[in-house]
């Protein structure tokens, strides 16, 4: 009587202990070298740490044919749900139908994959389209504008187009505004973004008075061309607030960087993954149809905030530190760096 109570007793602590074994949440990047992933990952990181939940990640280093394999390793480590930064909407297909079939929850992480039953947390790319635009026409409402996108297999080049699109439409129209180059540019790469704006200077004689870039890393790529060929002060927009693009901000050689805060779309991710490992419902998800083929997806859509030297300040509560923003500036109207 006494063995069988003790069978019982471990049976029920077997039991108890497979129903609070440790959550693995695996995280797949297309690429770990910008900035601000690294920034998106601390913030991963002590969400998942408050509920226990262990963190694994894996680099693909640009490749979507390592990212394949990439997540095939984070399921065998133990995954039970994947955050993914994809490299290329279509090819990271195979993993998502393989992570369906092990019925292995998937957070589209900033980047859309085109699958019903993933969670897709991003912020607003249309909108950062739009702030990227509207922030250049503002300071050059007239004249030849250049456009840098990102990687032609992520679909956020295509919102932020679509964006830009919309805030430049009239302009355009009217004839004030003439886009007189647009590119790709493989992997959002700063020196393929340099490459890309060094053609469309020659093809255009230098006549470039405005530079439309999608990202950051790009728009750095795009000033050190302009600067190369003596054309200081050109307007250049970004985004993400990487720490080297807001100093250029404060300097005064980039116009915008729209401010995706990596500690909110981190958090949302882990938060996420965590109710979802759960076999939960994410908090706060709204119902999107995504593509031409509408397919029905759980989306959360954060707010980008622009900033300009006008409003540098918001940056400093807990994302960068003024030695690092104000590093080499002088001009006397930044306020923010007295």
């Amino acid at each position: 009587m006494k063995f069988k109570r003790q069978l019982t007793a471990l049976a029920f602590a077997m039991a108890a202990g497979s129903s609070f074994a440790q959550l693995v949440v695996g995280v797949s990047y297309d690429t770990f070298q910008e900035p601000r992933w690294q920034i998106d990952e601390a913030a991963i990181k002590a969400e998942l740490a408050k509920t226990g939940a262990k963190y694994i990640m894996s680099d693909a280093g640009a490749s979507a044919e390592k990212q394949l394999s990439d997540i095939d390793g984070l399921i065998a480590k133990g995954a039970k749900v994947l955050i993914i930064l994809a490299k290329d909407k279509d090819a990271i297909m195979p993993a998502i139908n393989k992570a369906a079939q092990l019925k292995i929850p998937v957070v589209s992480y900033d980047r859309l994959i085109y699958a019903p039953g993933v969670t897709y947390i991003t912020f607003d790319n249309k909108e950062v389209g739009r702030i990227t635009a509207r922030e250049i026409l503002k300071v050059k409402p007239k004249g030849n504008y250049a456009i840098i996108k990102g990687d032609p297999g992520d679909a956020n080049a295509g919102f932020l187009r679509e964006g830009q699109g919309e805030v430049l439409a009239d302009a355009i129209k009217k004839g004030d505004v003439k886009i007189v180059g647009e590119e790709f540019t493989a992997d959002w790469n700063p020196a393929n973004a340099q490459k890309n704006m060094e053609q469309i200077l020659t093809k255009n004689g230098n006549k470039v008075d405005a530079v439309i870039s999608q990202n950051d890393n790009m728009a750095g790529g795009a000033i050190a061309a302009l600067n190369a060929k003596g054309l200081k002060g050109i307007p250049v927009s970004g985004q993400d607030g990487d720490f080297a693009a807001l100093n250029r901000v404060a300097l005064g050689t980039q116009t915008v960087s729209v401010w995706k805060n990596s500690v909110d779309i981190g958090t949302a991710g882990a938060k996420a993954a965590v109710e979802l490992g759960a076999g939960k419902p994410v908090t706060g998800t709204v119902d999107y149809l995504a593509g031409d083929k509408k397919i029905p997806m759980k989306a959360i859509f954060l707010k980008p905030t622009p900033v300009t030297r006008a409003n540098l300040d918001v940056v400093l509560h807990g994302h960068m530190k003024k030695e690092d923003l104000c590093k080499g500036v002088t001009d006397a109207s930044v306020t923010v760096c007295k």
